[in-house]
């Protein structure tokens, strides 16, 4: 092994996980088999933000920095044969972002120590990576206790006859979630024709934007879950829940080029209607009573003015005469088909190890409590999406979809941005047009 038969960087009691302003305390060891003259020992510790233009790719076409401090640990002499401690400390900054990694960009923050030998010899380096989690504090979002509702209307076709429409409106008991917390999914479907609609989908997503030279769209779908179909002139109301996996939170505030956004997108393939609904995730969850209705049993409205017109077009009321003057039946509730869960992360791929301490957040930490694990993988995967003329790159996906599941094609389509789905969002969440 040579002269050197260890160097290595380890922290104050195995702690790899930081909250923006702590102290960064660990220590530089150095075994010697032999003397080894040496011109300086350094410690350095780095946080940066890389962007790729392809996946997987280290070769970062940007790059950020957020914070490289340097400390000289030992002048130039010579070290004798034995076991050598260079303690060190660093104070990590208040606005350093959450670490993060994704296939086309990642945040890091490391320490890199550095043995500089005299000339022609060997230098000598090692390296520690470490997390820093700035938690997200949900409430802290404006408006997140408003009602998450979404609703379309579609005509419904049939060989190029119009029978009639179909109103589809979805809503969430909350608009921000904490990590393994449930979430409660209402849709309700009306079928003002007398074509029976296909299947009703809910797809938890995530979108991570990236800004190279132009923005990178990586768009994954961490959940699934099929509902049955809506029968002719029925109105039906569809119960659903979704836990949240370990994920990245949403927004990552102190970077300017990695965002993070989720979204509920509720839809069918006939007629072709889909509904968004944005949804945060973050660390401390919502300590307010939502205003949102909760999803349960009750009356599904005849008709709303803000979706519904108050007299049917024309044709609709030609067809439903067509049909025989059929009538809305009592609401009735879908059953579940599937529901397709992203698989618990391993331990060394969706988490860090080691569990975060508790850090103080505006001043009112959850006593006896302790953050989540920080999550720094972007989860399963469908095909990306970049601007442009690029095609869709499939990848490989962790999802356990059902075999209906499989070749099935919808959603592909990128979500809306949170400026035109969520005119209210705070506009420093969302990344740039």
């Amino acid at each position: 092994m040579g002269r050197v038969q260890l160097f290595e960087i380890s922290l104050r009691q195995g702690r790899v996980v930081y909250c923006p302003g702590e102290t960064l305390v660990g220590v530089v060891r150095v075994r010697l088999a032999a003397p080894l003259p040496f011109r300086a020992i350094r410690v350095t510790c780095t946080g940066s933000c890389g962007i790729s233009n392809k996946a997987n790719d280290v070769a970062w076409v940007v790059e950020e920095s957020y914070f490289n401090s340097s400390l000289s640990l030992a002048d130039k002499g010579s070290l004798p044969t034995g076991e050598h401690n260079f303690p060190f400390q660093f104070l990590l900054p208040a606005t350093a972002p959450t670490s993060f990694e994704g296939p086309f960009g990642r945040i890091v923050h490391q320490v890199r120590a550095t043995i500089d030998t005299p000339r022609f010899s060997k230098d000598y380096k090692c390296s520690l990576v470490f997390y820093i989690l700035n938690p997200l504090n949900l409430n802290s979002i404006p408006d997140i206790e408003q009602p998450n509702v979404a609703a379309t209307t579609k005509k419904f076709s049939y060989k190029l006859v119009k029978t009639g429409s179909v109103v589809l409106t979805a809503s969430t008991d909350l608009r921000g979630y904490v990590v393994g917390q449930v979430l409660r999914l209402q849709a309700d479907i009306e079928n003002q024709s007398g074509k029976d609609t296909s299947p009703v989908v809910a797809s938890l997503l995530q979108k991570v934007s990236y800004k190279a030279k132009r923005w990178i769209y990586d768009v994954r779908t961490i959940a699934e879950v099929e509902g049955a179909a809506v029968k002719a002139w029925r109105r039906a109301q569809w119960q659903e829940q979704i836990l949240v996996p370990a994920l990245p939170q949403s927004a990552l505030p102190g970077c300017s080029l990695i965002h993070v956004d989720y979204y509920l997108q509720v839809s069918m393939k006939v007629p072709e209607a889909t509904v968004t609904l944005p949804v945060f995730v973050g660390n401390i969850a919502v300590n307010q009573t939502p205003l949102s209705p909760q999803p349960g049993p009750g009356p599904l409205p005849r008709t709303s003015p803000s979706v519904v017109p108050s007299a049917p077009p024309q044709e609709e009321a030609e067809a439903a005469a067509a049909a025989g003057g059929q009538h809305f039946s009592d609401l009735v509730s879908l059953c579940t088909k599937s529901h397709s869960q992203q698989q618990p992360l391993p331990a060394g791929l969706g988490s860090a190890p080691g569990a975060p301490e508790l850090c103080a957040q505006d001043g009112n930490p959850a006593p006896g409590s302790l953050y989540p694990p920080l999550c720094i993988s972007t989860g399963a995967t469908v095909p990306y999406f970049a601007e442009g003329s690029a095609g869709p790159l499939p990848t490989t996906s962790a999802l356990i979809l059902p075999p209906e599941y499989s070749s099935w094609g919808y959603p592909y389509e990128a979500p809306p941005s949170y400026e035109q789905s969520c005119c209210s969002a705070d506009p420093g969440l969302s990344p740039g047009s």
